[in-house]
């Protein structure tokens, strides 16, 4: 079972970084990018209240989580349960959530950059080397909005799928987590 998991991890790991190299090299600046701090905060409002009415007990359409991790931006963090009784792109689950995604110039609608404005481009995020700011550039290869996916009686996978093209079913979990350093490695369970 302890092989399984640290296997499962390394793939992810491994996974996660490949995703991560490959839409880097892809991005352009955030220069050409709009990032209203109005609107994140009117999206995180809009967030929290979903959230409050909709994430406890199980949920029967999919269920979204965005954590924040140890950037501890509660403007992003949030979980609710989209109303869902068939296959949904992700783009339209996040969309129904209000969780506001922003990508890259180049990418706009599969890679997340920002999540509900987090991380502003302003902020320091602290890693292993020092800090850093997010440019939506494909300079930052320390930390990025890791996707997740997981099936109704299943474990966390990272995602094999941009947030354009993803689909989820009733029952699965979609989450973003944002990861500095390859940490947090995946979800909590």
């Amino acid at each position: 079972m302890t092989l399984t998991k640290t296997r499962t991890a390394a793939a992810s790991t491994f996974a996660a970084a490949g995703l991560l190299l490959t839409l880097a090299a892809c991005s352009t600046p955030a220069a050409t990018q709009s990032t209203s701090p109005a609107a994140a905060s009117t999206a995180a409002a809009s967030t929290s209240a979903a959230a409050s009415s909709t994430s406890s007990g199980p949920c029967a359409g999919v269920k979204v989580i965005v954590d924040s991790a140890s950037l501890q931006q509660s403007a992003a963090d949030t979980s609710v349960c989209v109303p869902a009784d068939a296959t949904t792109p992700a783009a339209k689950v996040l969309e129904e959530a209000k969780v506001k995604i922003e990508g890259t110039a180049k990418y706009p609608s599969s890679f997340a950059c920002r999540v509900n404005g987090v991380p502003a481009a302003d902020f320091d995020i602290k890693h292993k080397g020092g800090t850093i700011r997010e440019a939506c550039d494909d300079k930052n290869t320390v930390s990025y909005w890791a996707l997740w996916v997981k099936p109704a009686a299943g474990t966390w996978a990272y995602a094999q799928e941009g947030l354009d093209s993803l689909k989820l079913n009733p029952g699965e979990s979609l989450e973003l987590l944002y990861t500095v350093d390859n940490e947090p490695a995946a979800p909590k369970a």
